[in-house]
């Protein structure tokens, strides 16, 4: 792609609201840049729709209605003479069908490369990449399944206690942690049907349980010619239900050879993925000082100030 492109952008329209958008609206207003806020029903007199140059009711109150309307948000997008989309966090953020569409369209989507997005957003094509590219990864399942024998196959050399984890979505939806084989099945078919539920896939795989470990996470940056560089980590082991609650930086459990060689494993796992954009790299960190590669976040982050 000619980055060139990027630099004649004059209108923005944000795919989101709350924080974010407000966020994105006020970098567009230092950098000279209109933008479009669009709203829900509920959201006329939302801070994001109020502060941005224009702003358009796109649908109801229901996300489905309106920040998760692929079509309406495009079809907006070309009827104000946006040149971009910047999807935010949440909502259509990481949806890589969503970044090609507005792509198609011929409009700039400010975020990675929709081939990336895809191959990161599948936990088993994700970790399929990072096993070619020598990134550490958790003991377990190549790839994921829908047969529940299939995987309890694959689980029998595995030891306890394991993690039956959906390989799609995240935020602890479509996860169980076994204890005992006896209830491995009762697992898996109650994960499969959670992930479906919450993801619309019931495709689940089965590794190994690292107990109580920290949660490292490191910043990414990447250009469009094959350049990346870590801007250092985030220790965000303090968490409620799967959701991070505190995080500082540095991480007190990181020396600086194990820092280095974090950051280094990084990189390595963004551009095995032709990442290029920013992003975040999540890592398990156990007792031993052995640290597993867990997802990229393809997106702006709630951190990213």
């Amino acid at each position: 792609m000619d980055t060139r492109k990027y630099m004649k952008i004059k209108k923005i329209l944000i795919a989101n609201r709350s924080e974010i958008a407000c966020r994105i609206i006020r970098s567009c207003k230092e950098a000279g840049i209109k933008s479009l806020a669009v709203y829900s029903e509920v959201d006329e007199n939302a801070l994001h729709a109020l502060i941005a140059d224009e702003a358009v009711l796109i649908g109801g109150a229901k996300a489905s209605e309106s920040y998760l309307d692929q079509d309406k948000i495009i079809k907006t997008a070309l009827e104000y003479g946006c040149d971009a989309i910047h999807p935010g966090y949440g909502f259509l953020s990481e949806n890589a069908v969503f970044n090609q569409k507005v792509r198609d369209a011929g409009l700039i989507f400010i975020g990675p490369n929709a081939s990336s997005m895809d191959l990161l957003g599948s936990k088993t094509a994700s970790r399929k990449s990072m096993i070619e590219a020598g990134v550490p990864v958790v003991p377990g399942m190549e790839g994921g399944s829908r047969d529940v024998e299939q995987i309890i196959k694959a689980a029998a050399g595995i030891d306890l206690p394991l993690l039956v984890k959906a390989a799609a979505g995240g935020g602890g939806k479509g996860m169980r942690i076994v204890n005992d084989k006896s209830k491995l099945k009762e697992a898996i078919e109650a994960a499969m049907r959670e992930a479906k539920s919450a993801f619309g896939d019931d495709e689940v795989f089965v590794e190994k349980y690292v107990q109580s470990p920290r949660h490292i996470e490191f910043q990414i940056a990447c250009d469009q010619n094959g350049n990346a560089v870590h801007l250092f980590e985030r220790e965000c082991s303090i968490q409620r239900r799967h959701q991070k609650i505190i995080e500082e930086t540095p991480s007190l459990a990181l020396s600086d050879v194990l820092r280095e060689k974090m950051g280094q494993d990084a990189i390595k796992a963004v551009k095995a993925a032709g990442y290029d954009n920013i992003g975040t790299v999540e890592f398990l960190l156990d007792n031993a000082g052995n640290y597993y590669f867990l997802e990229v976040n393809a997106r702006i982050q709630v951190e990213h100030p």
